[in-house]
């Protein structure tokens, strides 16, 4: 892997890639300033970023301010359409809610995080509802739990190494020999119970999504009120339906 400090990695294109991200961080349009104070970068160069961007088509400006164009879209779509199981996994996704009454979702593992790259939403409202692109600590959840779970024991050790394991609500796990152990039973048993680790009204149940060398690639999760369902509850509602749902995006 190229780090800065490596005559493989290319400052210049590190850099307009977080003008990007900066920008991508904040809603509404900024300024030149605004984006250097967050991007960390002199105001000189964020300017010449900005006029490339500018000319490519992924930023648009009055003169004054600036805003990313939806051809940014197509960075983030390039990934999606990579994963063999993601255009299938709308449909899966919506019957696996409709059937379940619930809302349920698509993850993979970033670094510490889980992203969604699918979601179903049920009409019932939670505190939390994430979309296409939200992040969560990984740690906290239940699809978390599953993608750790698909780690080797060295990437796992670097993500515990790397990682602060912060108190979310008072149910968070933030020891990292409970996590080591929770993430072991995941393994173990396949799937993963977490109720209100992320947000205290919060649980859910995850199994994982491998590809057909058996590796964990993504993770399925139903989103539940908590204090509705008990574990067992879940695993003897939800767990069978989750399993179908995974094995139907496996063959895609």
């Amino acid at each position: 892997m190229a780090t800065p400090e490596s005559e493989t990695f290319v400052r210049t294109f590190a850099r307009g890639l977080r003008v990007i991200e900066v920008m991508g961080q904040s809603t509404g349009r900024q300024n030149i300033a605004q984006i250097s104070e967050a991007s960390d970068l002199p105001r000189t160069v964020v300017r010449r970023f900005l006029l490339t961007l500018i000319d490519l088509g992924f930023v648009g400006s009055d003169e004054k301010d600036y805003w990313l164009t939806p051809k940014v879209l197509r960075l983030g779509m390039t990934y999606l359409y990579t994963l063999p199981f993601w255009r299938q996994s709308q449909l899966v996704l919506e019957e696996l809610g409709t059937r379940m009454k619930q809302s349920c979702a698509v993850s993979v593992l970033d670094d510490s995080d889980i992203v969604y790259i699918q979601r179903f939403h049920t009409k019932r409202i939670l505190a939390f509802s994430p979309s296409i692109g939200s992040r969560l600590p990984a740690y906290s959840v239940s699809m978390g739990r599953v993608l750790l779970a698909g780690l080797s024991e060295p990437q796992f050790d670097d993500y515990l190494q790397s990682t602060e394991l912060l108190p979310l609500t008072p149910r968070t796990v933030t020891d990292k020999a409970q996590l080591r152990t929770a993430v072991a039973k995941t393994r173990e048993q396949g799937y993963a119970w977490s109720d209100a680790e992320y947000d205290e009204s919060i649980s859910g149940l995850a199994v994982p999504v491998r590809n057909t060398m058996g590796e964990v690639v993504a993770s399925v999760n139903v989103s539940l009120i908590s204090g509705e369902f008990t574990e067992e509850q879940a695993r003897a509602e939800f767990l069978p339906l989750l399993k179908l749902a995974a094995s139907r995006l496996k063959d895609h």
